[in-house]
Parts: structure tokens; C-alpha cells; sequence
């Protein structure tokens, strides 16, 4: 007996003196964002913690169905993705409020903390000045008889951008309320201004109006700034002064994953300062949600803006029955 109990001590001794097994400082990424952000982004965050990270990248709405199916033992760890997909469910993901929190802007707060902001896009107007005559500031200005039948604008009905700038619209010119005369009377007038087209692609809207086969193209702040990022001097973005719907995205904690301490200091550095002076100078097509960090001479900043913004479940409540008064508008215009 005294044998056995010396070789037990023996045993405990000897595991005492075997080194604790080093943590997995990995982490695995899942987001649809394009490469020009992750190509920025992720090699900075490795160096400042040292964590490695896995990047699974996908379309959107397949990105938010694998989070949905892997429930019991997700693939990934935290995605980089639109709030929207987010706030529909956050049964899927882990609650965590970012160290920077506070430094946010009040309205893109975490909140419950199931998504921490980071990044937004806009629907802005892009405009040839090369053959454009009057100054425009906002949707008002594109009924200028001068433009009809010159402005480039796809289906709202089959088209995310056309959507967001439908919906912004009659938000800003319903002020608040998407189903005011007023915002409507204004989208039948716009249709017509059309003088019966409608572009079939959001590419073609942008790179038409860059060509010049559009006068101005109701396109999003990502492709605009890209083209003012090359220094493309004939062409300007304008966020619309009767307001811009900011659309914004995130980064949240995927619940039951297997590396959540370090997706947490993934959320910490997605809102840190510096993070987010590298989305406003190194990253052309994003917008960061802080004001206290340096911008590109050629993006404009949340603080100079008429920035809105509306929750997104209150935006995907709306949308079916905004787009049954659209589609009849339509059939009336260009049918």
C-alpha cells in the first residue's frame, strides 16, 4: 500500500512538472468583406496581439447560413458582417460590449452588445461633372428638367442599392416617415425623370457614369470612393443633404465558439483608434464609425453628413410593403 501511494505522488509530481499546454492563440474569421479591408485590417491586428487568424469568406447571405447551421460547433469564431443579418437573430451569437464602446458615436453603441459596430456604407449620388450643368446637393436637385432621362438608377424591387436609396427617400423626405404623400410624390417624379430606363446592373451604373454614358448614377459611397481614391477629378460623390441612411456593419462573437477570448480582442480591435484610422486612410472603400481618427482627404466623415439612421429591424418590417407600393408605382411608369 505504501508502494502504491508513493507511486501516485511520484505520478502527480512529475504531471506537475510537465508545462501547461499552450493556449491556441488562433482565431477563425467568417465575413463576406471584400479583401481590400481584410488585406488592411488582419495583418495588423496579428501584430499588435500576435494572434493568427483564419479567414472563411462567402456571400453574405451563405456567410449568416453557416453561422445558422453550425450552431452546435461552429466552423468560426466571430464574423465581420452587415448589422442587419445580425439583429434578426441574435440567438446565434454571444453577447460582448468593446472596451471602446464609449468612443463610439452614441446612435452605433453596442448596446446589448451582440454586435459591435465598426464600419458603415452610405447610398450616395455619383456625378459626372463632365456633363452635368447644375449643382447638386441632394434628390431634389435631380428633378432639374435638365437631367431626364440622364440618371442611371436600377430596380428597387430586384436591386440591394436601389433599395437603400428607395428607402432612404422616403425617409429623409418623409422625414421619418416612410409612408408620407410627400416622400412618395417625390419617388414618382424621380421614376419619371428616368424617362423609361432602368439599369439591369449596379455595376453599370457606376461604370457608365465614370464612362460617361450617364450623367449621374445613384450608386453606394464604395465604388464612388474607389474611383476618388484614383484621383478621378470629373467625377463627385454627394451624400445627399435631405439626409443619408447609414447602413452599418459589424463585428459579433459566434455563440459556442472555440477561441472566444480571442474573438473578443478581435471586437476590442475592430473599434479601436487605431483599427479605425485604418479604415479611414489605408482602405478606400470603408468608413469608419469614430470621429476622432484621420479621414482621407477624399471620404467624408460621419461629423459631416446629415447621417440618419434606422434600426434594422424597423427597415426589414417596412420593406415588403414599401416595395408593394414601388411595384405598382412601376407597372404605372414603365409598363
Amino acid at each position: 500500500m505504501k508502494k502504491l501511494i508513493a507511486l501516485v505522488l511520484v505520478m502527480i509530481l512529475c504531471l506537475a512538472c510537465v508545462p501547461a499546454m499552450a493556449e491556441d492563440n488562433t482565431l477563425v474569421l467568417i465575413t463576406a468583406t471584400a479583401a481590400d479591408n481584410l488585406d488592411v485590417v488582419i495583418p495588423a491586428f496579428e501584430a499588435a496581439t500576435g494572434i493568427k487568424v483564419e479567414i472563411i469568406t462567402a456571400g453574405t447571405g451563405e456567410v449568416y447560413s453557416r453561422i445558422q447551421n453550425e450552431t452546435n460547433n461552429p466552423s468560426a469564431d466571430v464574423t465581420w458582417i452587415s448589422a442587419s443579418y445580425v439583429m434578426r437573430d441574435t440567438s446565434y451569437f454571444t453577447p460582448y460590449v468593446s472596451v471602446n464602446d464609449a468612443d463610439l458615436p452614441e446612435a452605433f453603441r453596442a448596446g446589448e452588445g451582440y454586435i459591435n459596430f465598426t464600419n458603415f456604407t452610405v447610398p450616395v449620388i455619383l456625378v459626372n461633372k463632365n456633363l452635368v450643368d447644375v449643382e447638386i446637393k441632394g434628390y431634389k436637385d435631380l428633378l432639374d428638367p435638365s437631367l431626364f432621362g440622364k440618371i442611371a438608377h436600377g430596380d428597387s424591387a430586384s436591386s440591394s442599392s436601389a433599395y437603400n436609396h428607395l428607402e432612404n427617400m422616403l425617409y429623409s423626405i418623409g422625414n421619418g416617415d416612410m409612408f408620407a404623400e410627400e416622400a412618395w410624390e417625390y419617388v414618382e417624379a424621380f421614376l419619371k425623370q428616368l424617362d423609361g430606363r432602368i439599369v439591369n446592373s449596379s455595376g453599370t451604373i457606376y461604370k457608365g457614369t465614370e464612362s460617361g454614358e450617364y450623367a449621374v448614377g445613384m450608386s453606394w459611397d464604395t465604388p464612388a470612393l474607389g474611383y476618388l481614391a484614383q484621383g478621378i477629378d470629373y467625377l463627385e460623390m454627394v451624400t445627399m443633404e435631405e439626409g443619408a441612411l447609414c447602413s452599418p456593419s459589424g463585428v459579433a462573437i459566434i455563440k459556442n465558439c472555440k477561441h472566444e477570448e480571442n474573438a473578443k480582442k478581435f471586437v476590442d480591435f475592430m473599434t479601436s483608434k487605431e483599427c479605425q484610422s485604418l479604415l479611414g486612410t489605408q482602405v478606400p472603400g470603408a468608413n469608419p464609425l469614430r470621429t476622432d481618427v484621420e479621414l482621407a482627404p477624399y471620404k467624408t466623415g460621419l461629423a459631416d453628413m446629415n447621417a440618419m439612421v434606422i434600426s434594422p429591424v424597423t427597415s426589414s418590417e417596412n420593406k415588403p410593403l414599401v416595395l408593394e407600393r414601388y411595384q405598382d408605382l412601376y407597372l404605372e411608369i414603365f409598363e
